[in-house]
């Protein structure tokens, strides 16, 4: 089972031919809404690859929160665990290029009122995968992560926004997560070499005992970890939107781990469901099911392995 502790927003995706530069506007024909957040995408991603899944955090009282569940209760996503905030459900304004590459704004709202108390002792055990990211209070990241460590549960953290890690917390992840900004920016902050950035990986494995997984966008993702490395290229597409490739690439991640994969199966469709998450415009409207990232791995190129050992 996959426990998602996260964030639900309400995302606003206006098209426009290049990103706006500071002080300039740019127009658009239209926009649309959609349901989204790192922690609903992911939850949604992670149950339509297959995966028993549960989300906890928070939405408003009114206004979108309904409309930022309902892709997740079609998805099969358990949400007993999803309060009600004072505050308005968050939302994201979100501006896409016609290469598909964006630019994104979050307004927290709800997602700051989510807390670790909201999981149960009973959603926590050594079956249990739990998946977080950083659009909720990174102390109660922490908190949860703490939590299921003592109870044997693995850990994927999506470093994403960008943020600071402790160590502490760093010694207890199983899987992080990061892009290429995210990884350097920890990998800085922790005084180690990031002037060779595919080094970063393998670095913050050999530091902390985790596997550490870095996507490379249209170049795939490197994973370090106690059993080695890979190289796992990404899925050929032309983009369209590129919002929710990640918590795509995460969920279908922790989907596969749930279900007994070994790393490098579990990285290979976990690249493919990114792609095709960047083939279709809006985040959980974009998110493939079980069934397509299956079909999509003839298309996939072959990873290679790099090294024995982290």
């Amino acid at each position: 089972m996959i426990v998602v502790f996260g964030s639900i927003n309400i995302d606003m995706v206006i098209q426009v031919h290049a990103l706006p530069r500071p002080g300039e506007t740019v127009l658009s024909d239209a926009y649309n809404l959609y349901p989204g957040g790192k922690g609903a995408n992911t939850a949604v991603a992670a149950a339509r690859a297959g995966a028993t899944t549960l989300l906890f955090g928070q939405v408003g009282p009114y206004g979108f929160a309904d409309r930022a569940l309902v892709m997740l209760r079609e998805a099969g996503v358990g949400l007993d665990g999803v309060a009600v905030s004072e505050r308005p459900t968050g939302a994201a304004t979100i501006w896409v290029d016609s290469g598909g590459e964006n630019s994104i704004v979050v307004a927290s709202g709800a997602n700051l009122d989510a807390r670790a108390s909201q999981v149960p002792d009973s959603a926590l055990g050594p079956d249990t995968l739990v998946s977080l990211q950083m659009e909720v209070p990174a102390k109660e990241n922490w908190a949860i992560i703490e939590r299921a460590k003592a109870v044997g549960a693995r850990v994927l953290l999506n470093m994403a926004p960008a943020g600071m890690v402790p160590e502490t917390v760093l010694r207890s992840v199983d899987y992080l997560v990061a892009n290429e900004i995210e990884a350097a920016t920890l990998a800085g902050e922790l005084g180690l070499d990031t002037d060779q950035p595919t080094r970063v990986p393998r670095l913050l494995a050999q530091r902390y005992g985790l596997t550490c997984i870095v996507t490379l966008g249209g170049a795939g993702a490197l994973a370090f970890g106690p059993d080695g490395g890979y190289s796992i290229p990404a899925l050929p597409i032309a983009p369209v939107d590129t919002t929710a490739a990640g918590d795509a690439f995460c969920g279908g991640l922790a989907a596969a781990l749930d279900n007994g994969m070994g790393l490098y199966d579990a990285l290979c469709r976990a690249s493919a469901g990114a792609g095709l998450a960047c083939r279709i415009a809006g985040s959980q409207s974009s998110l493939p099911d079980q069934d397509a990232i299956e079909a999509s791995l003839a298309n996939l190129p072959e990873g290679r392995r790099l090294g024995e050992r982290a």
